[in-house]
């Protein structure tokens, strides 16, 4: 080895295996030796010099990954100051820090929490901390909760709900601040036939027949980053009890059926044609409208028993014009009921991946192939029970099934739309084996100790054989075959590309 080649290596050496140490002038102490001067100095004479040019090159290859990763940490700095504070946390800190900026010290602060435990003016005040959506909306001055406080009792997908005390609602909101951070841009989700609401409800909806129609109006308010949903009036709808009905509407923005989805009007007593005249506002991306459904539904408040179903209407919003901001009409619809089991389509994946050929970067690097696939995120996700999950995703390099070829992601918590922002590095490759290979992405639902697989998509040529032998996984589709071999042709370039999750994945040898 060089003279040049071994100065670069001792910093490179330094820089990265000693965080620990102080820089006080032109001298390097560590922290458990302050005021002692050191010798950096490292020595290799114990190595051989085909050991230290292995070593050289390990550490310039790290050194031209973290350049990668600053340049990208740097662009999306330049291009989207806000999606890098939301992906760094630093909204987080920012949020946390206003809980007691009032306090000018600790020992005050201790001391109040002991002397006012139970005072609601040292409580967070979360109107002003969290600016996320609204749970109902006030008619008059009045919530909705004033008019129909026995709905939430006889809902279809809980049979009851009750509600909890301040602690549980400032609860509540801790968690609504974490999901909505979480659900980012997305793009189309499912083309179902039938509702989707049916694939998470439960109960009898076929009480009384359903008839009559709904007005309503969507609304997007750019600079707010808010949907506004207006509705108007229902006409000739359906009588529950003895000709006539206590009509609700009531709204969820799908696959999301959690209590942050879920929006309702006020009840109006003893009438067919209900007027309303109220708004009901989701705070969320208009990328991410693309992959979600707007479910519509007029039910029928029962304060004794389970309230009736008097039909709804679901409006995909990929396909809705947005320039259209006049009240529509729309006949209500039955609800037609499907099977979990019967969906093809999961969601959505957006990845990147990118081949570098042996030594095909300069330096002599990589030392042989890689596959870099870049996992960014997912959108409108649906699980078997509907509402916000945990996922990760699993990736393998097929016909290596073993855990050398096993990686994953984090676990994104509470989110139909998670960002995964991981990059998953395969090495080892000759561009003839690519065509002999497949990587197999799949997306996994965690639920308390148990793992649900949701659906995942296998990248290759989608020729059915692997190294002259017939398998089951070489089955990708149309899509997926064109990444690969975009990949193939294009080496050193990411292929962007957004894929659907598919649940009908051929069945492969554990």
């Amino acid at each position: 080895m060089d003279s040049l080649s071994l100065c670069i290596f001792k910093n490179l050496f330094d820089f990265l295996n000693n965080p620990y140490k102080i820089q006080t002038g032109h001298n390097t102490i560590p922290n458990s030796m302050a005021g002692q001067r050191v010798d950096s100095t490292l020595d290799l004479s114990h190595l051989t010099e085909e050991e230290q040019s292995s070593i050289l090159q390990v550490l310039q290859r790290d050194l031209e990954l973290r350049h990668l990763d600053e340049g990208r940490v740097r662009s999306v700095r330049e291009k989207n100051p806000s999606r890098l504070r939301l992906l760094s946390g630093e909204w987080f800190s920012e949020e946390y820090s206003k809980r007691h900026c009032r306090w000018t010290s600790g020992s005050d602060l201790i001391r109040a929490s002991i002397r006012h435990r139970k005072t609601k003016s040292r409580d967070v005040n979360l109107n002003k901390l969290f600016i996320g959506e609204k749970e109902e909306t006030p008619v008059n001055g009045i919530l909705p909760e004033a008019e129909g406080q026995q709905q939430d009792k006889t809902e279809e997908e809980s049979g009851r709900s009750v509600r909890g005390p301040s602690k549980l609602k400032a609860l509540l909101a801790m968690t609504q601040l974490r999901t909505v951070t979480q659900e980012l841009v997305s793009v189309c989700l499912l083309q179902l036939g039938g509702s989707m609401m049916s694939l998470f409800s439960s109960g009898d909806f076929g009480a009384v027949e359903v008839r009559g129609r709904i007005q309503y109006s969507l609304v997007y308010d750019n600079p707010r980053e808010e949907l506004q949903v207006k509705v108007y009036r229902c006409e000739d709808i359906a009588s529950a009890r003895k000709n006539r009905s206590d009509p609700y509407v009531k709204s969820y923005l799908l696959p999301d059926k959690s209590h942050h989805s879920k929006k309702k009007t006020s009840v109006k007593k003893k009438t067919l044609n209900p007027v309303y005249d109220q708004t009901l506002r989701y705070k969320v991306r208009i990328g991410e409208l693309r992959s979600r459904t707007l479910n519509l539904s007029v039910w029928h408040a029962e304060p004794l028993g389970r309230n009736v179903f008097l039909g709804e209407v679901e409006v995909a919003l990929r396909l809705w014009d947005w320039t259209c901001t006049e009240p529509l009409w729309q006949d209500l619809q039955p609800r037609v009921h499907l099977s979990p089991e019967s969906i093809s389509i999961r969601g959505n994946i957006m990845l990147s991946i990118k081949f570098s050929p042996e030594r095909s970067e300069g330096g002599g690097l990589p030392l042989t192939g890689e596959v870099h696939i870049w996992l960014r995120e997912a959108q409108g996700l649906l699980s078997k029970k509907g509402g916000a999950i945990d996922s990760f995703v699993k990736s393998y390099i097929l016909p290596d099934v073993s855990r050398q070829s096993g990686q994953k992601t984090r676990v994104v918590k509470h989110s139909v739309s998670p960002t995964y922002n991981h990059t998953m590095v395969y090495d080892g490759f000759q561009s003839s084996d690519l065509r002999e290979a497949c990587a197999e992405l799949t997306v996994w639902h965690r639920d308390g100790l148990k793992t649900d697989n949701l659906g995942g998509v296998r990248l290759s040529c989608g020729t059915g054989q692997s190294y002259g032998e017939v398998v089951s996984w070489m089955d990708s589709t149309e899509d997926e075959v064109t990444v690969w071999t975009s990949m193939i042709e294009n080496p050193n370039r990411w292929i962007d590309m957004t894929l659907p999750i598919r649940t009908n994945l051929t069945q492969r040898p554990v």
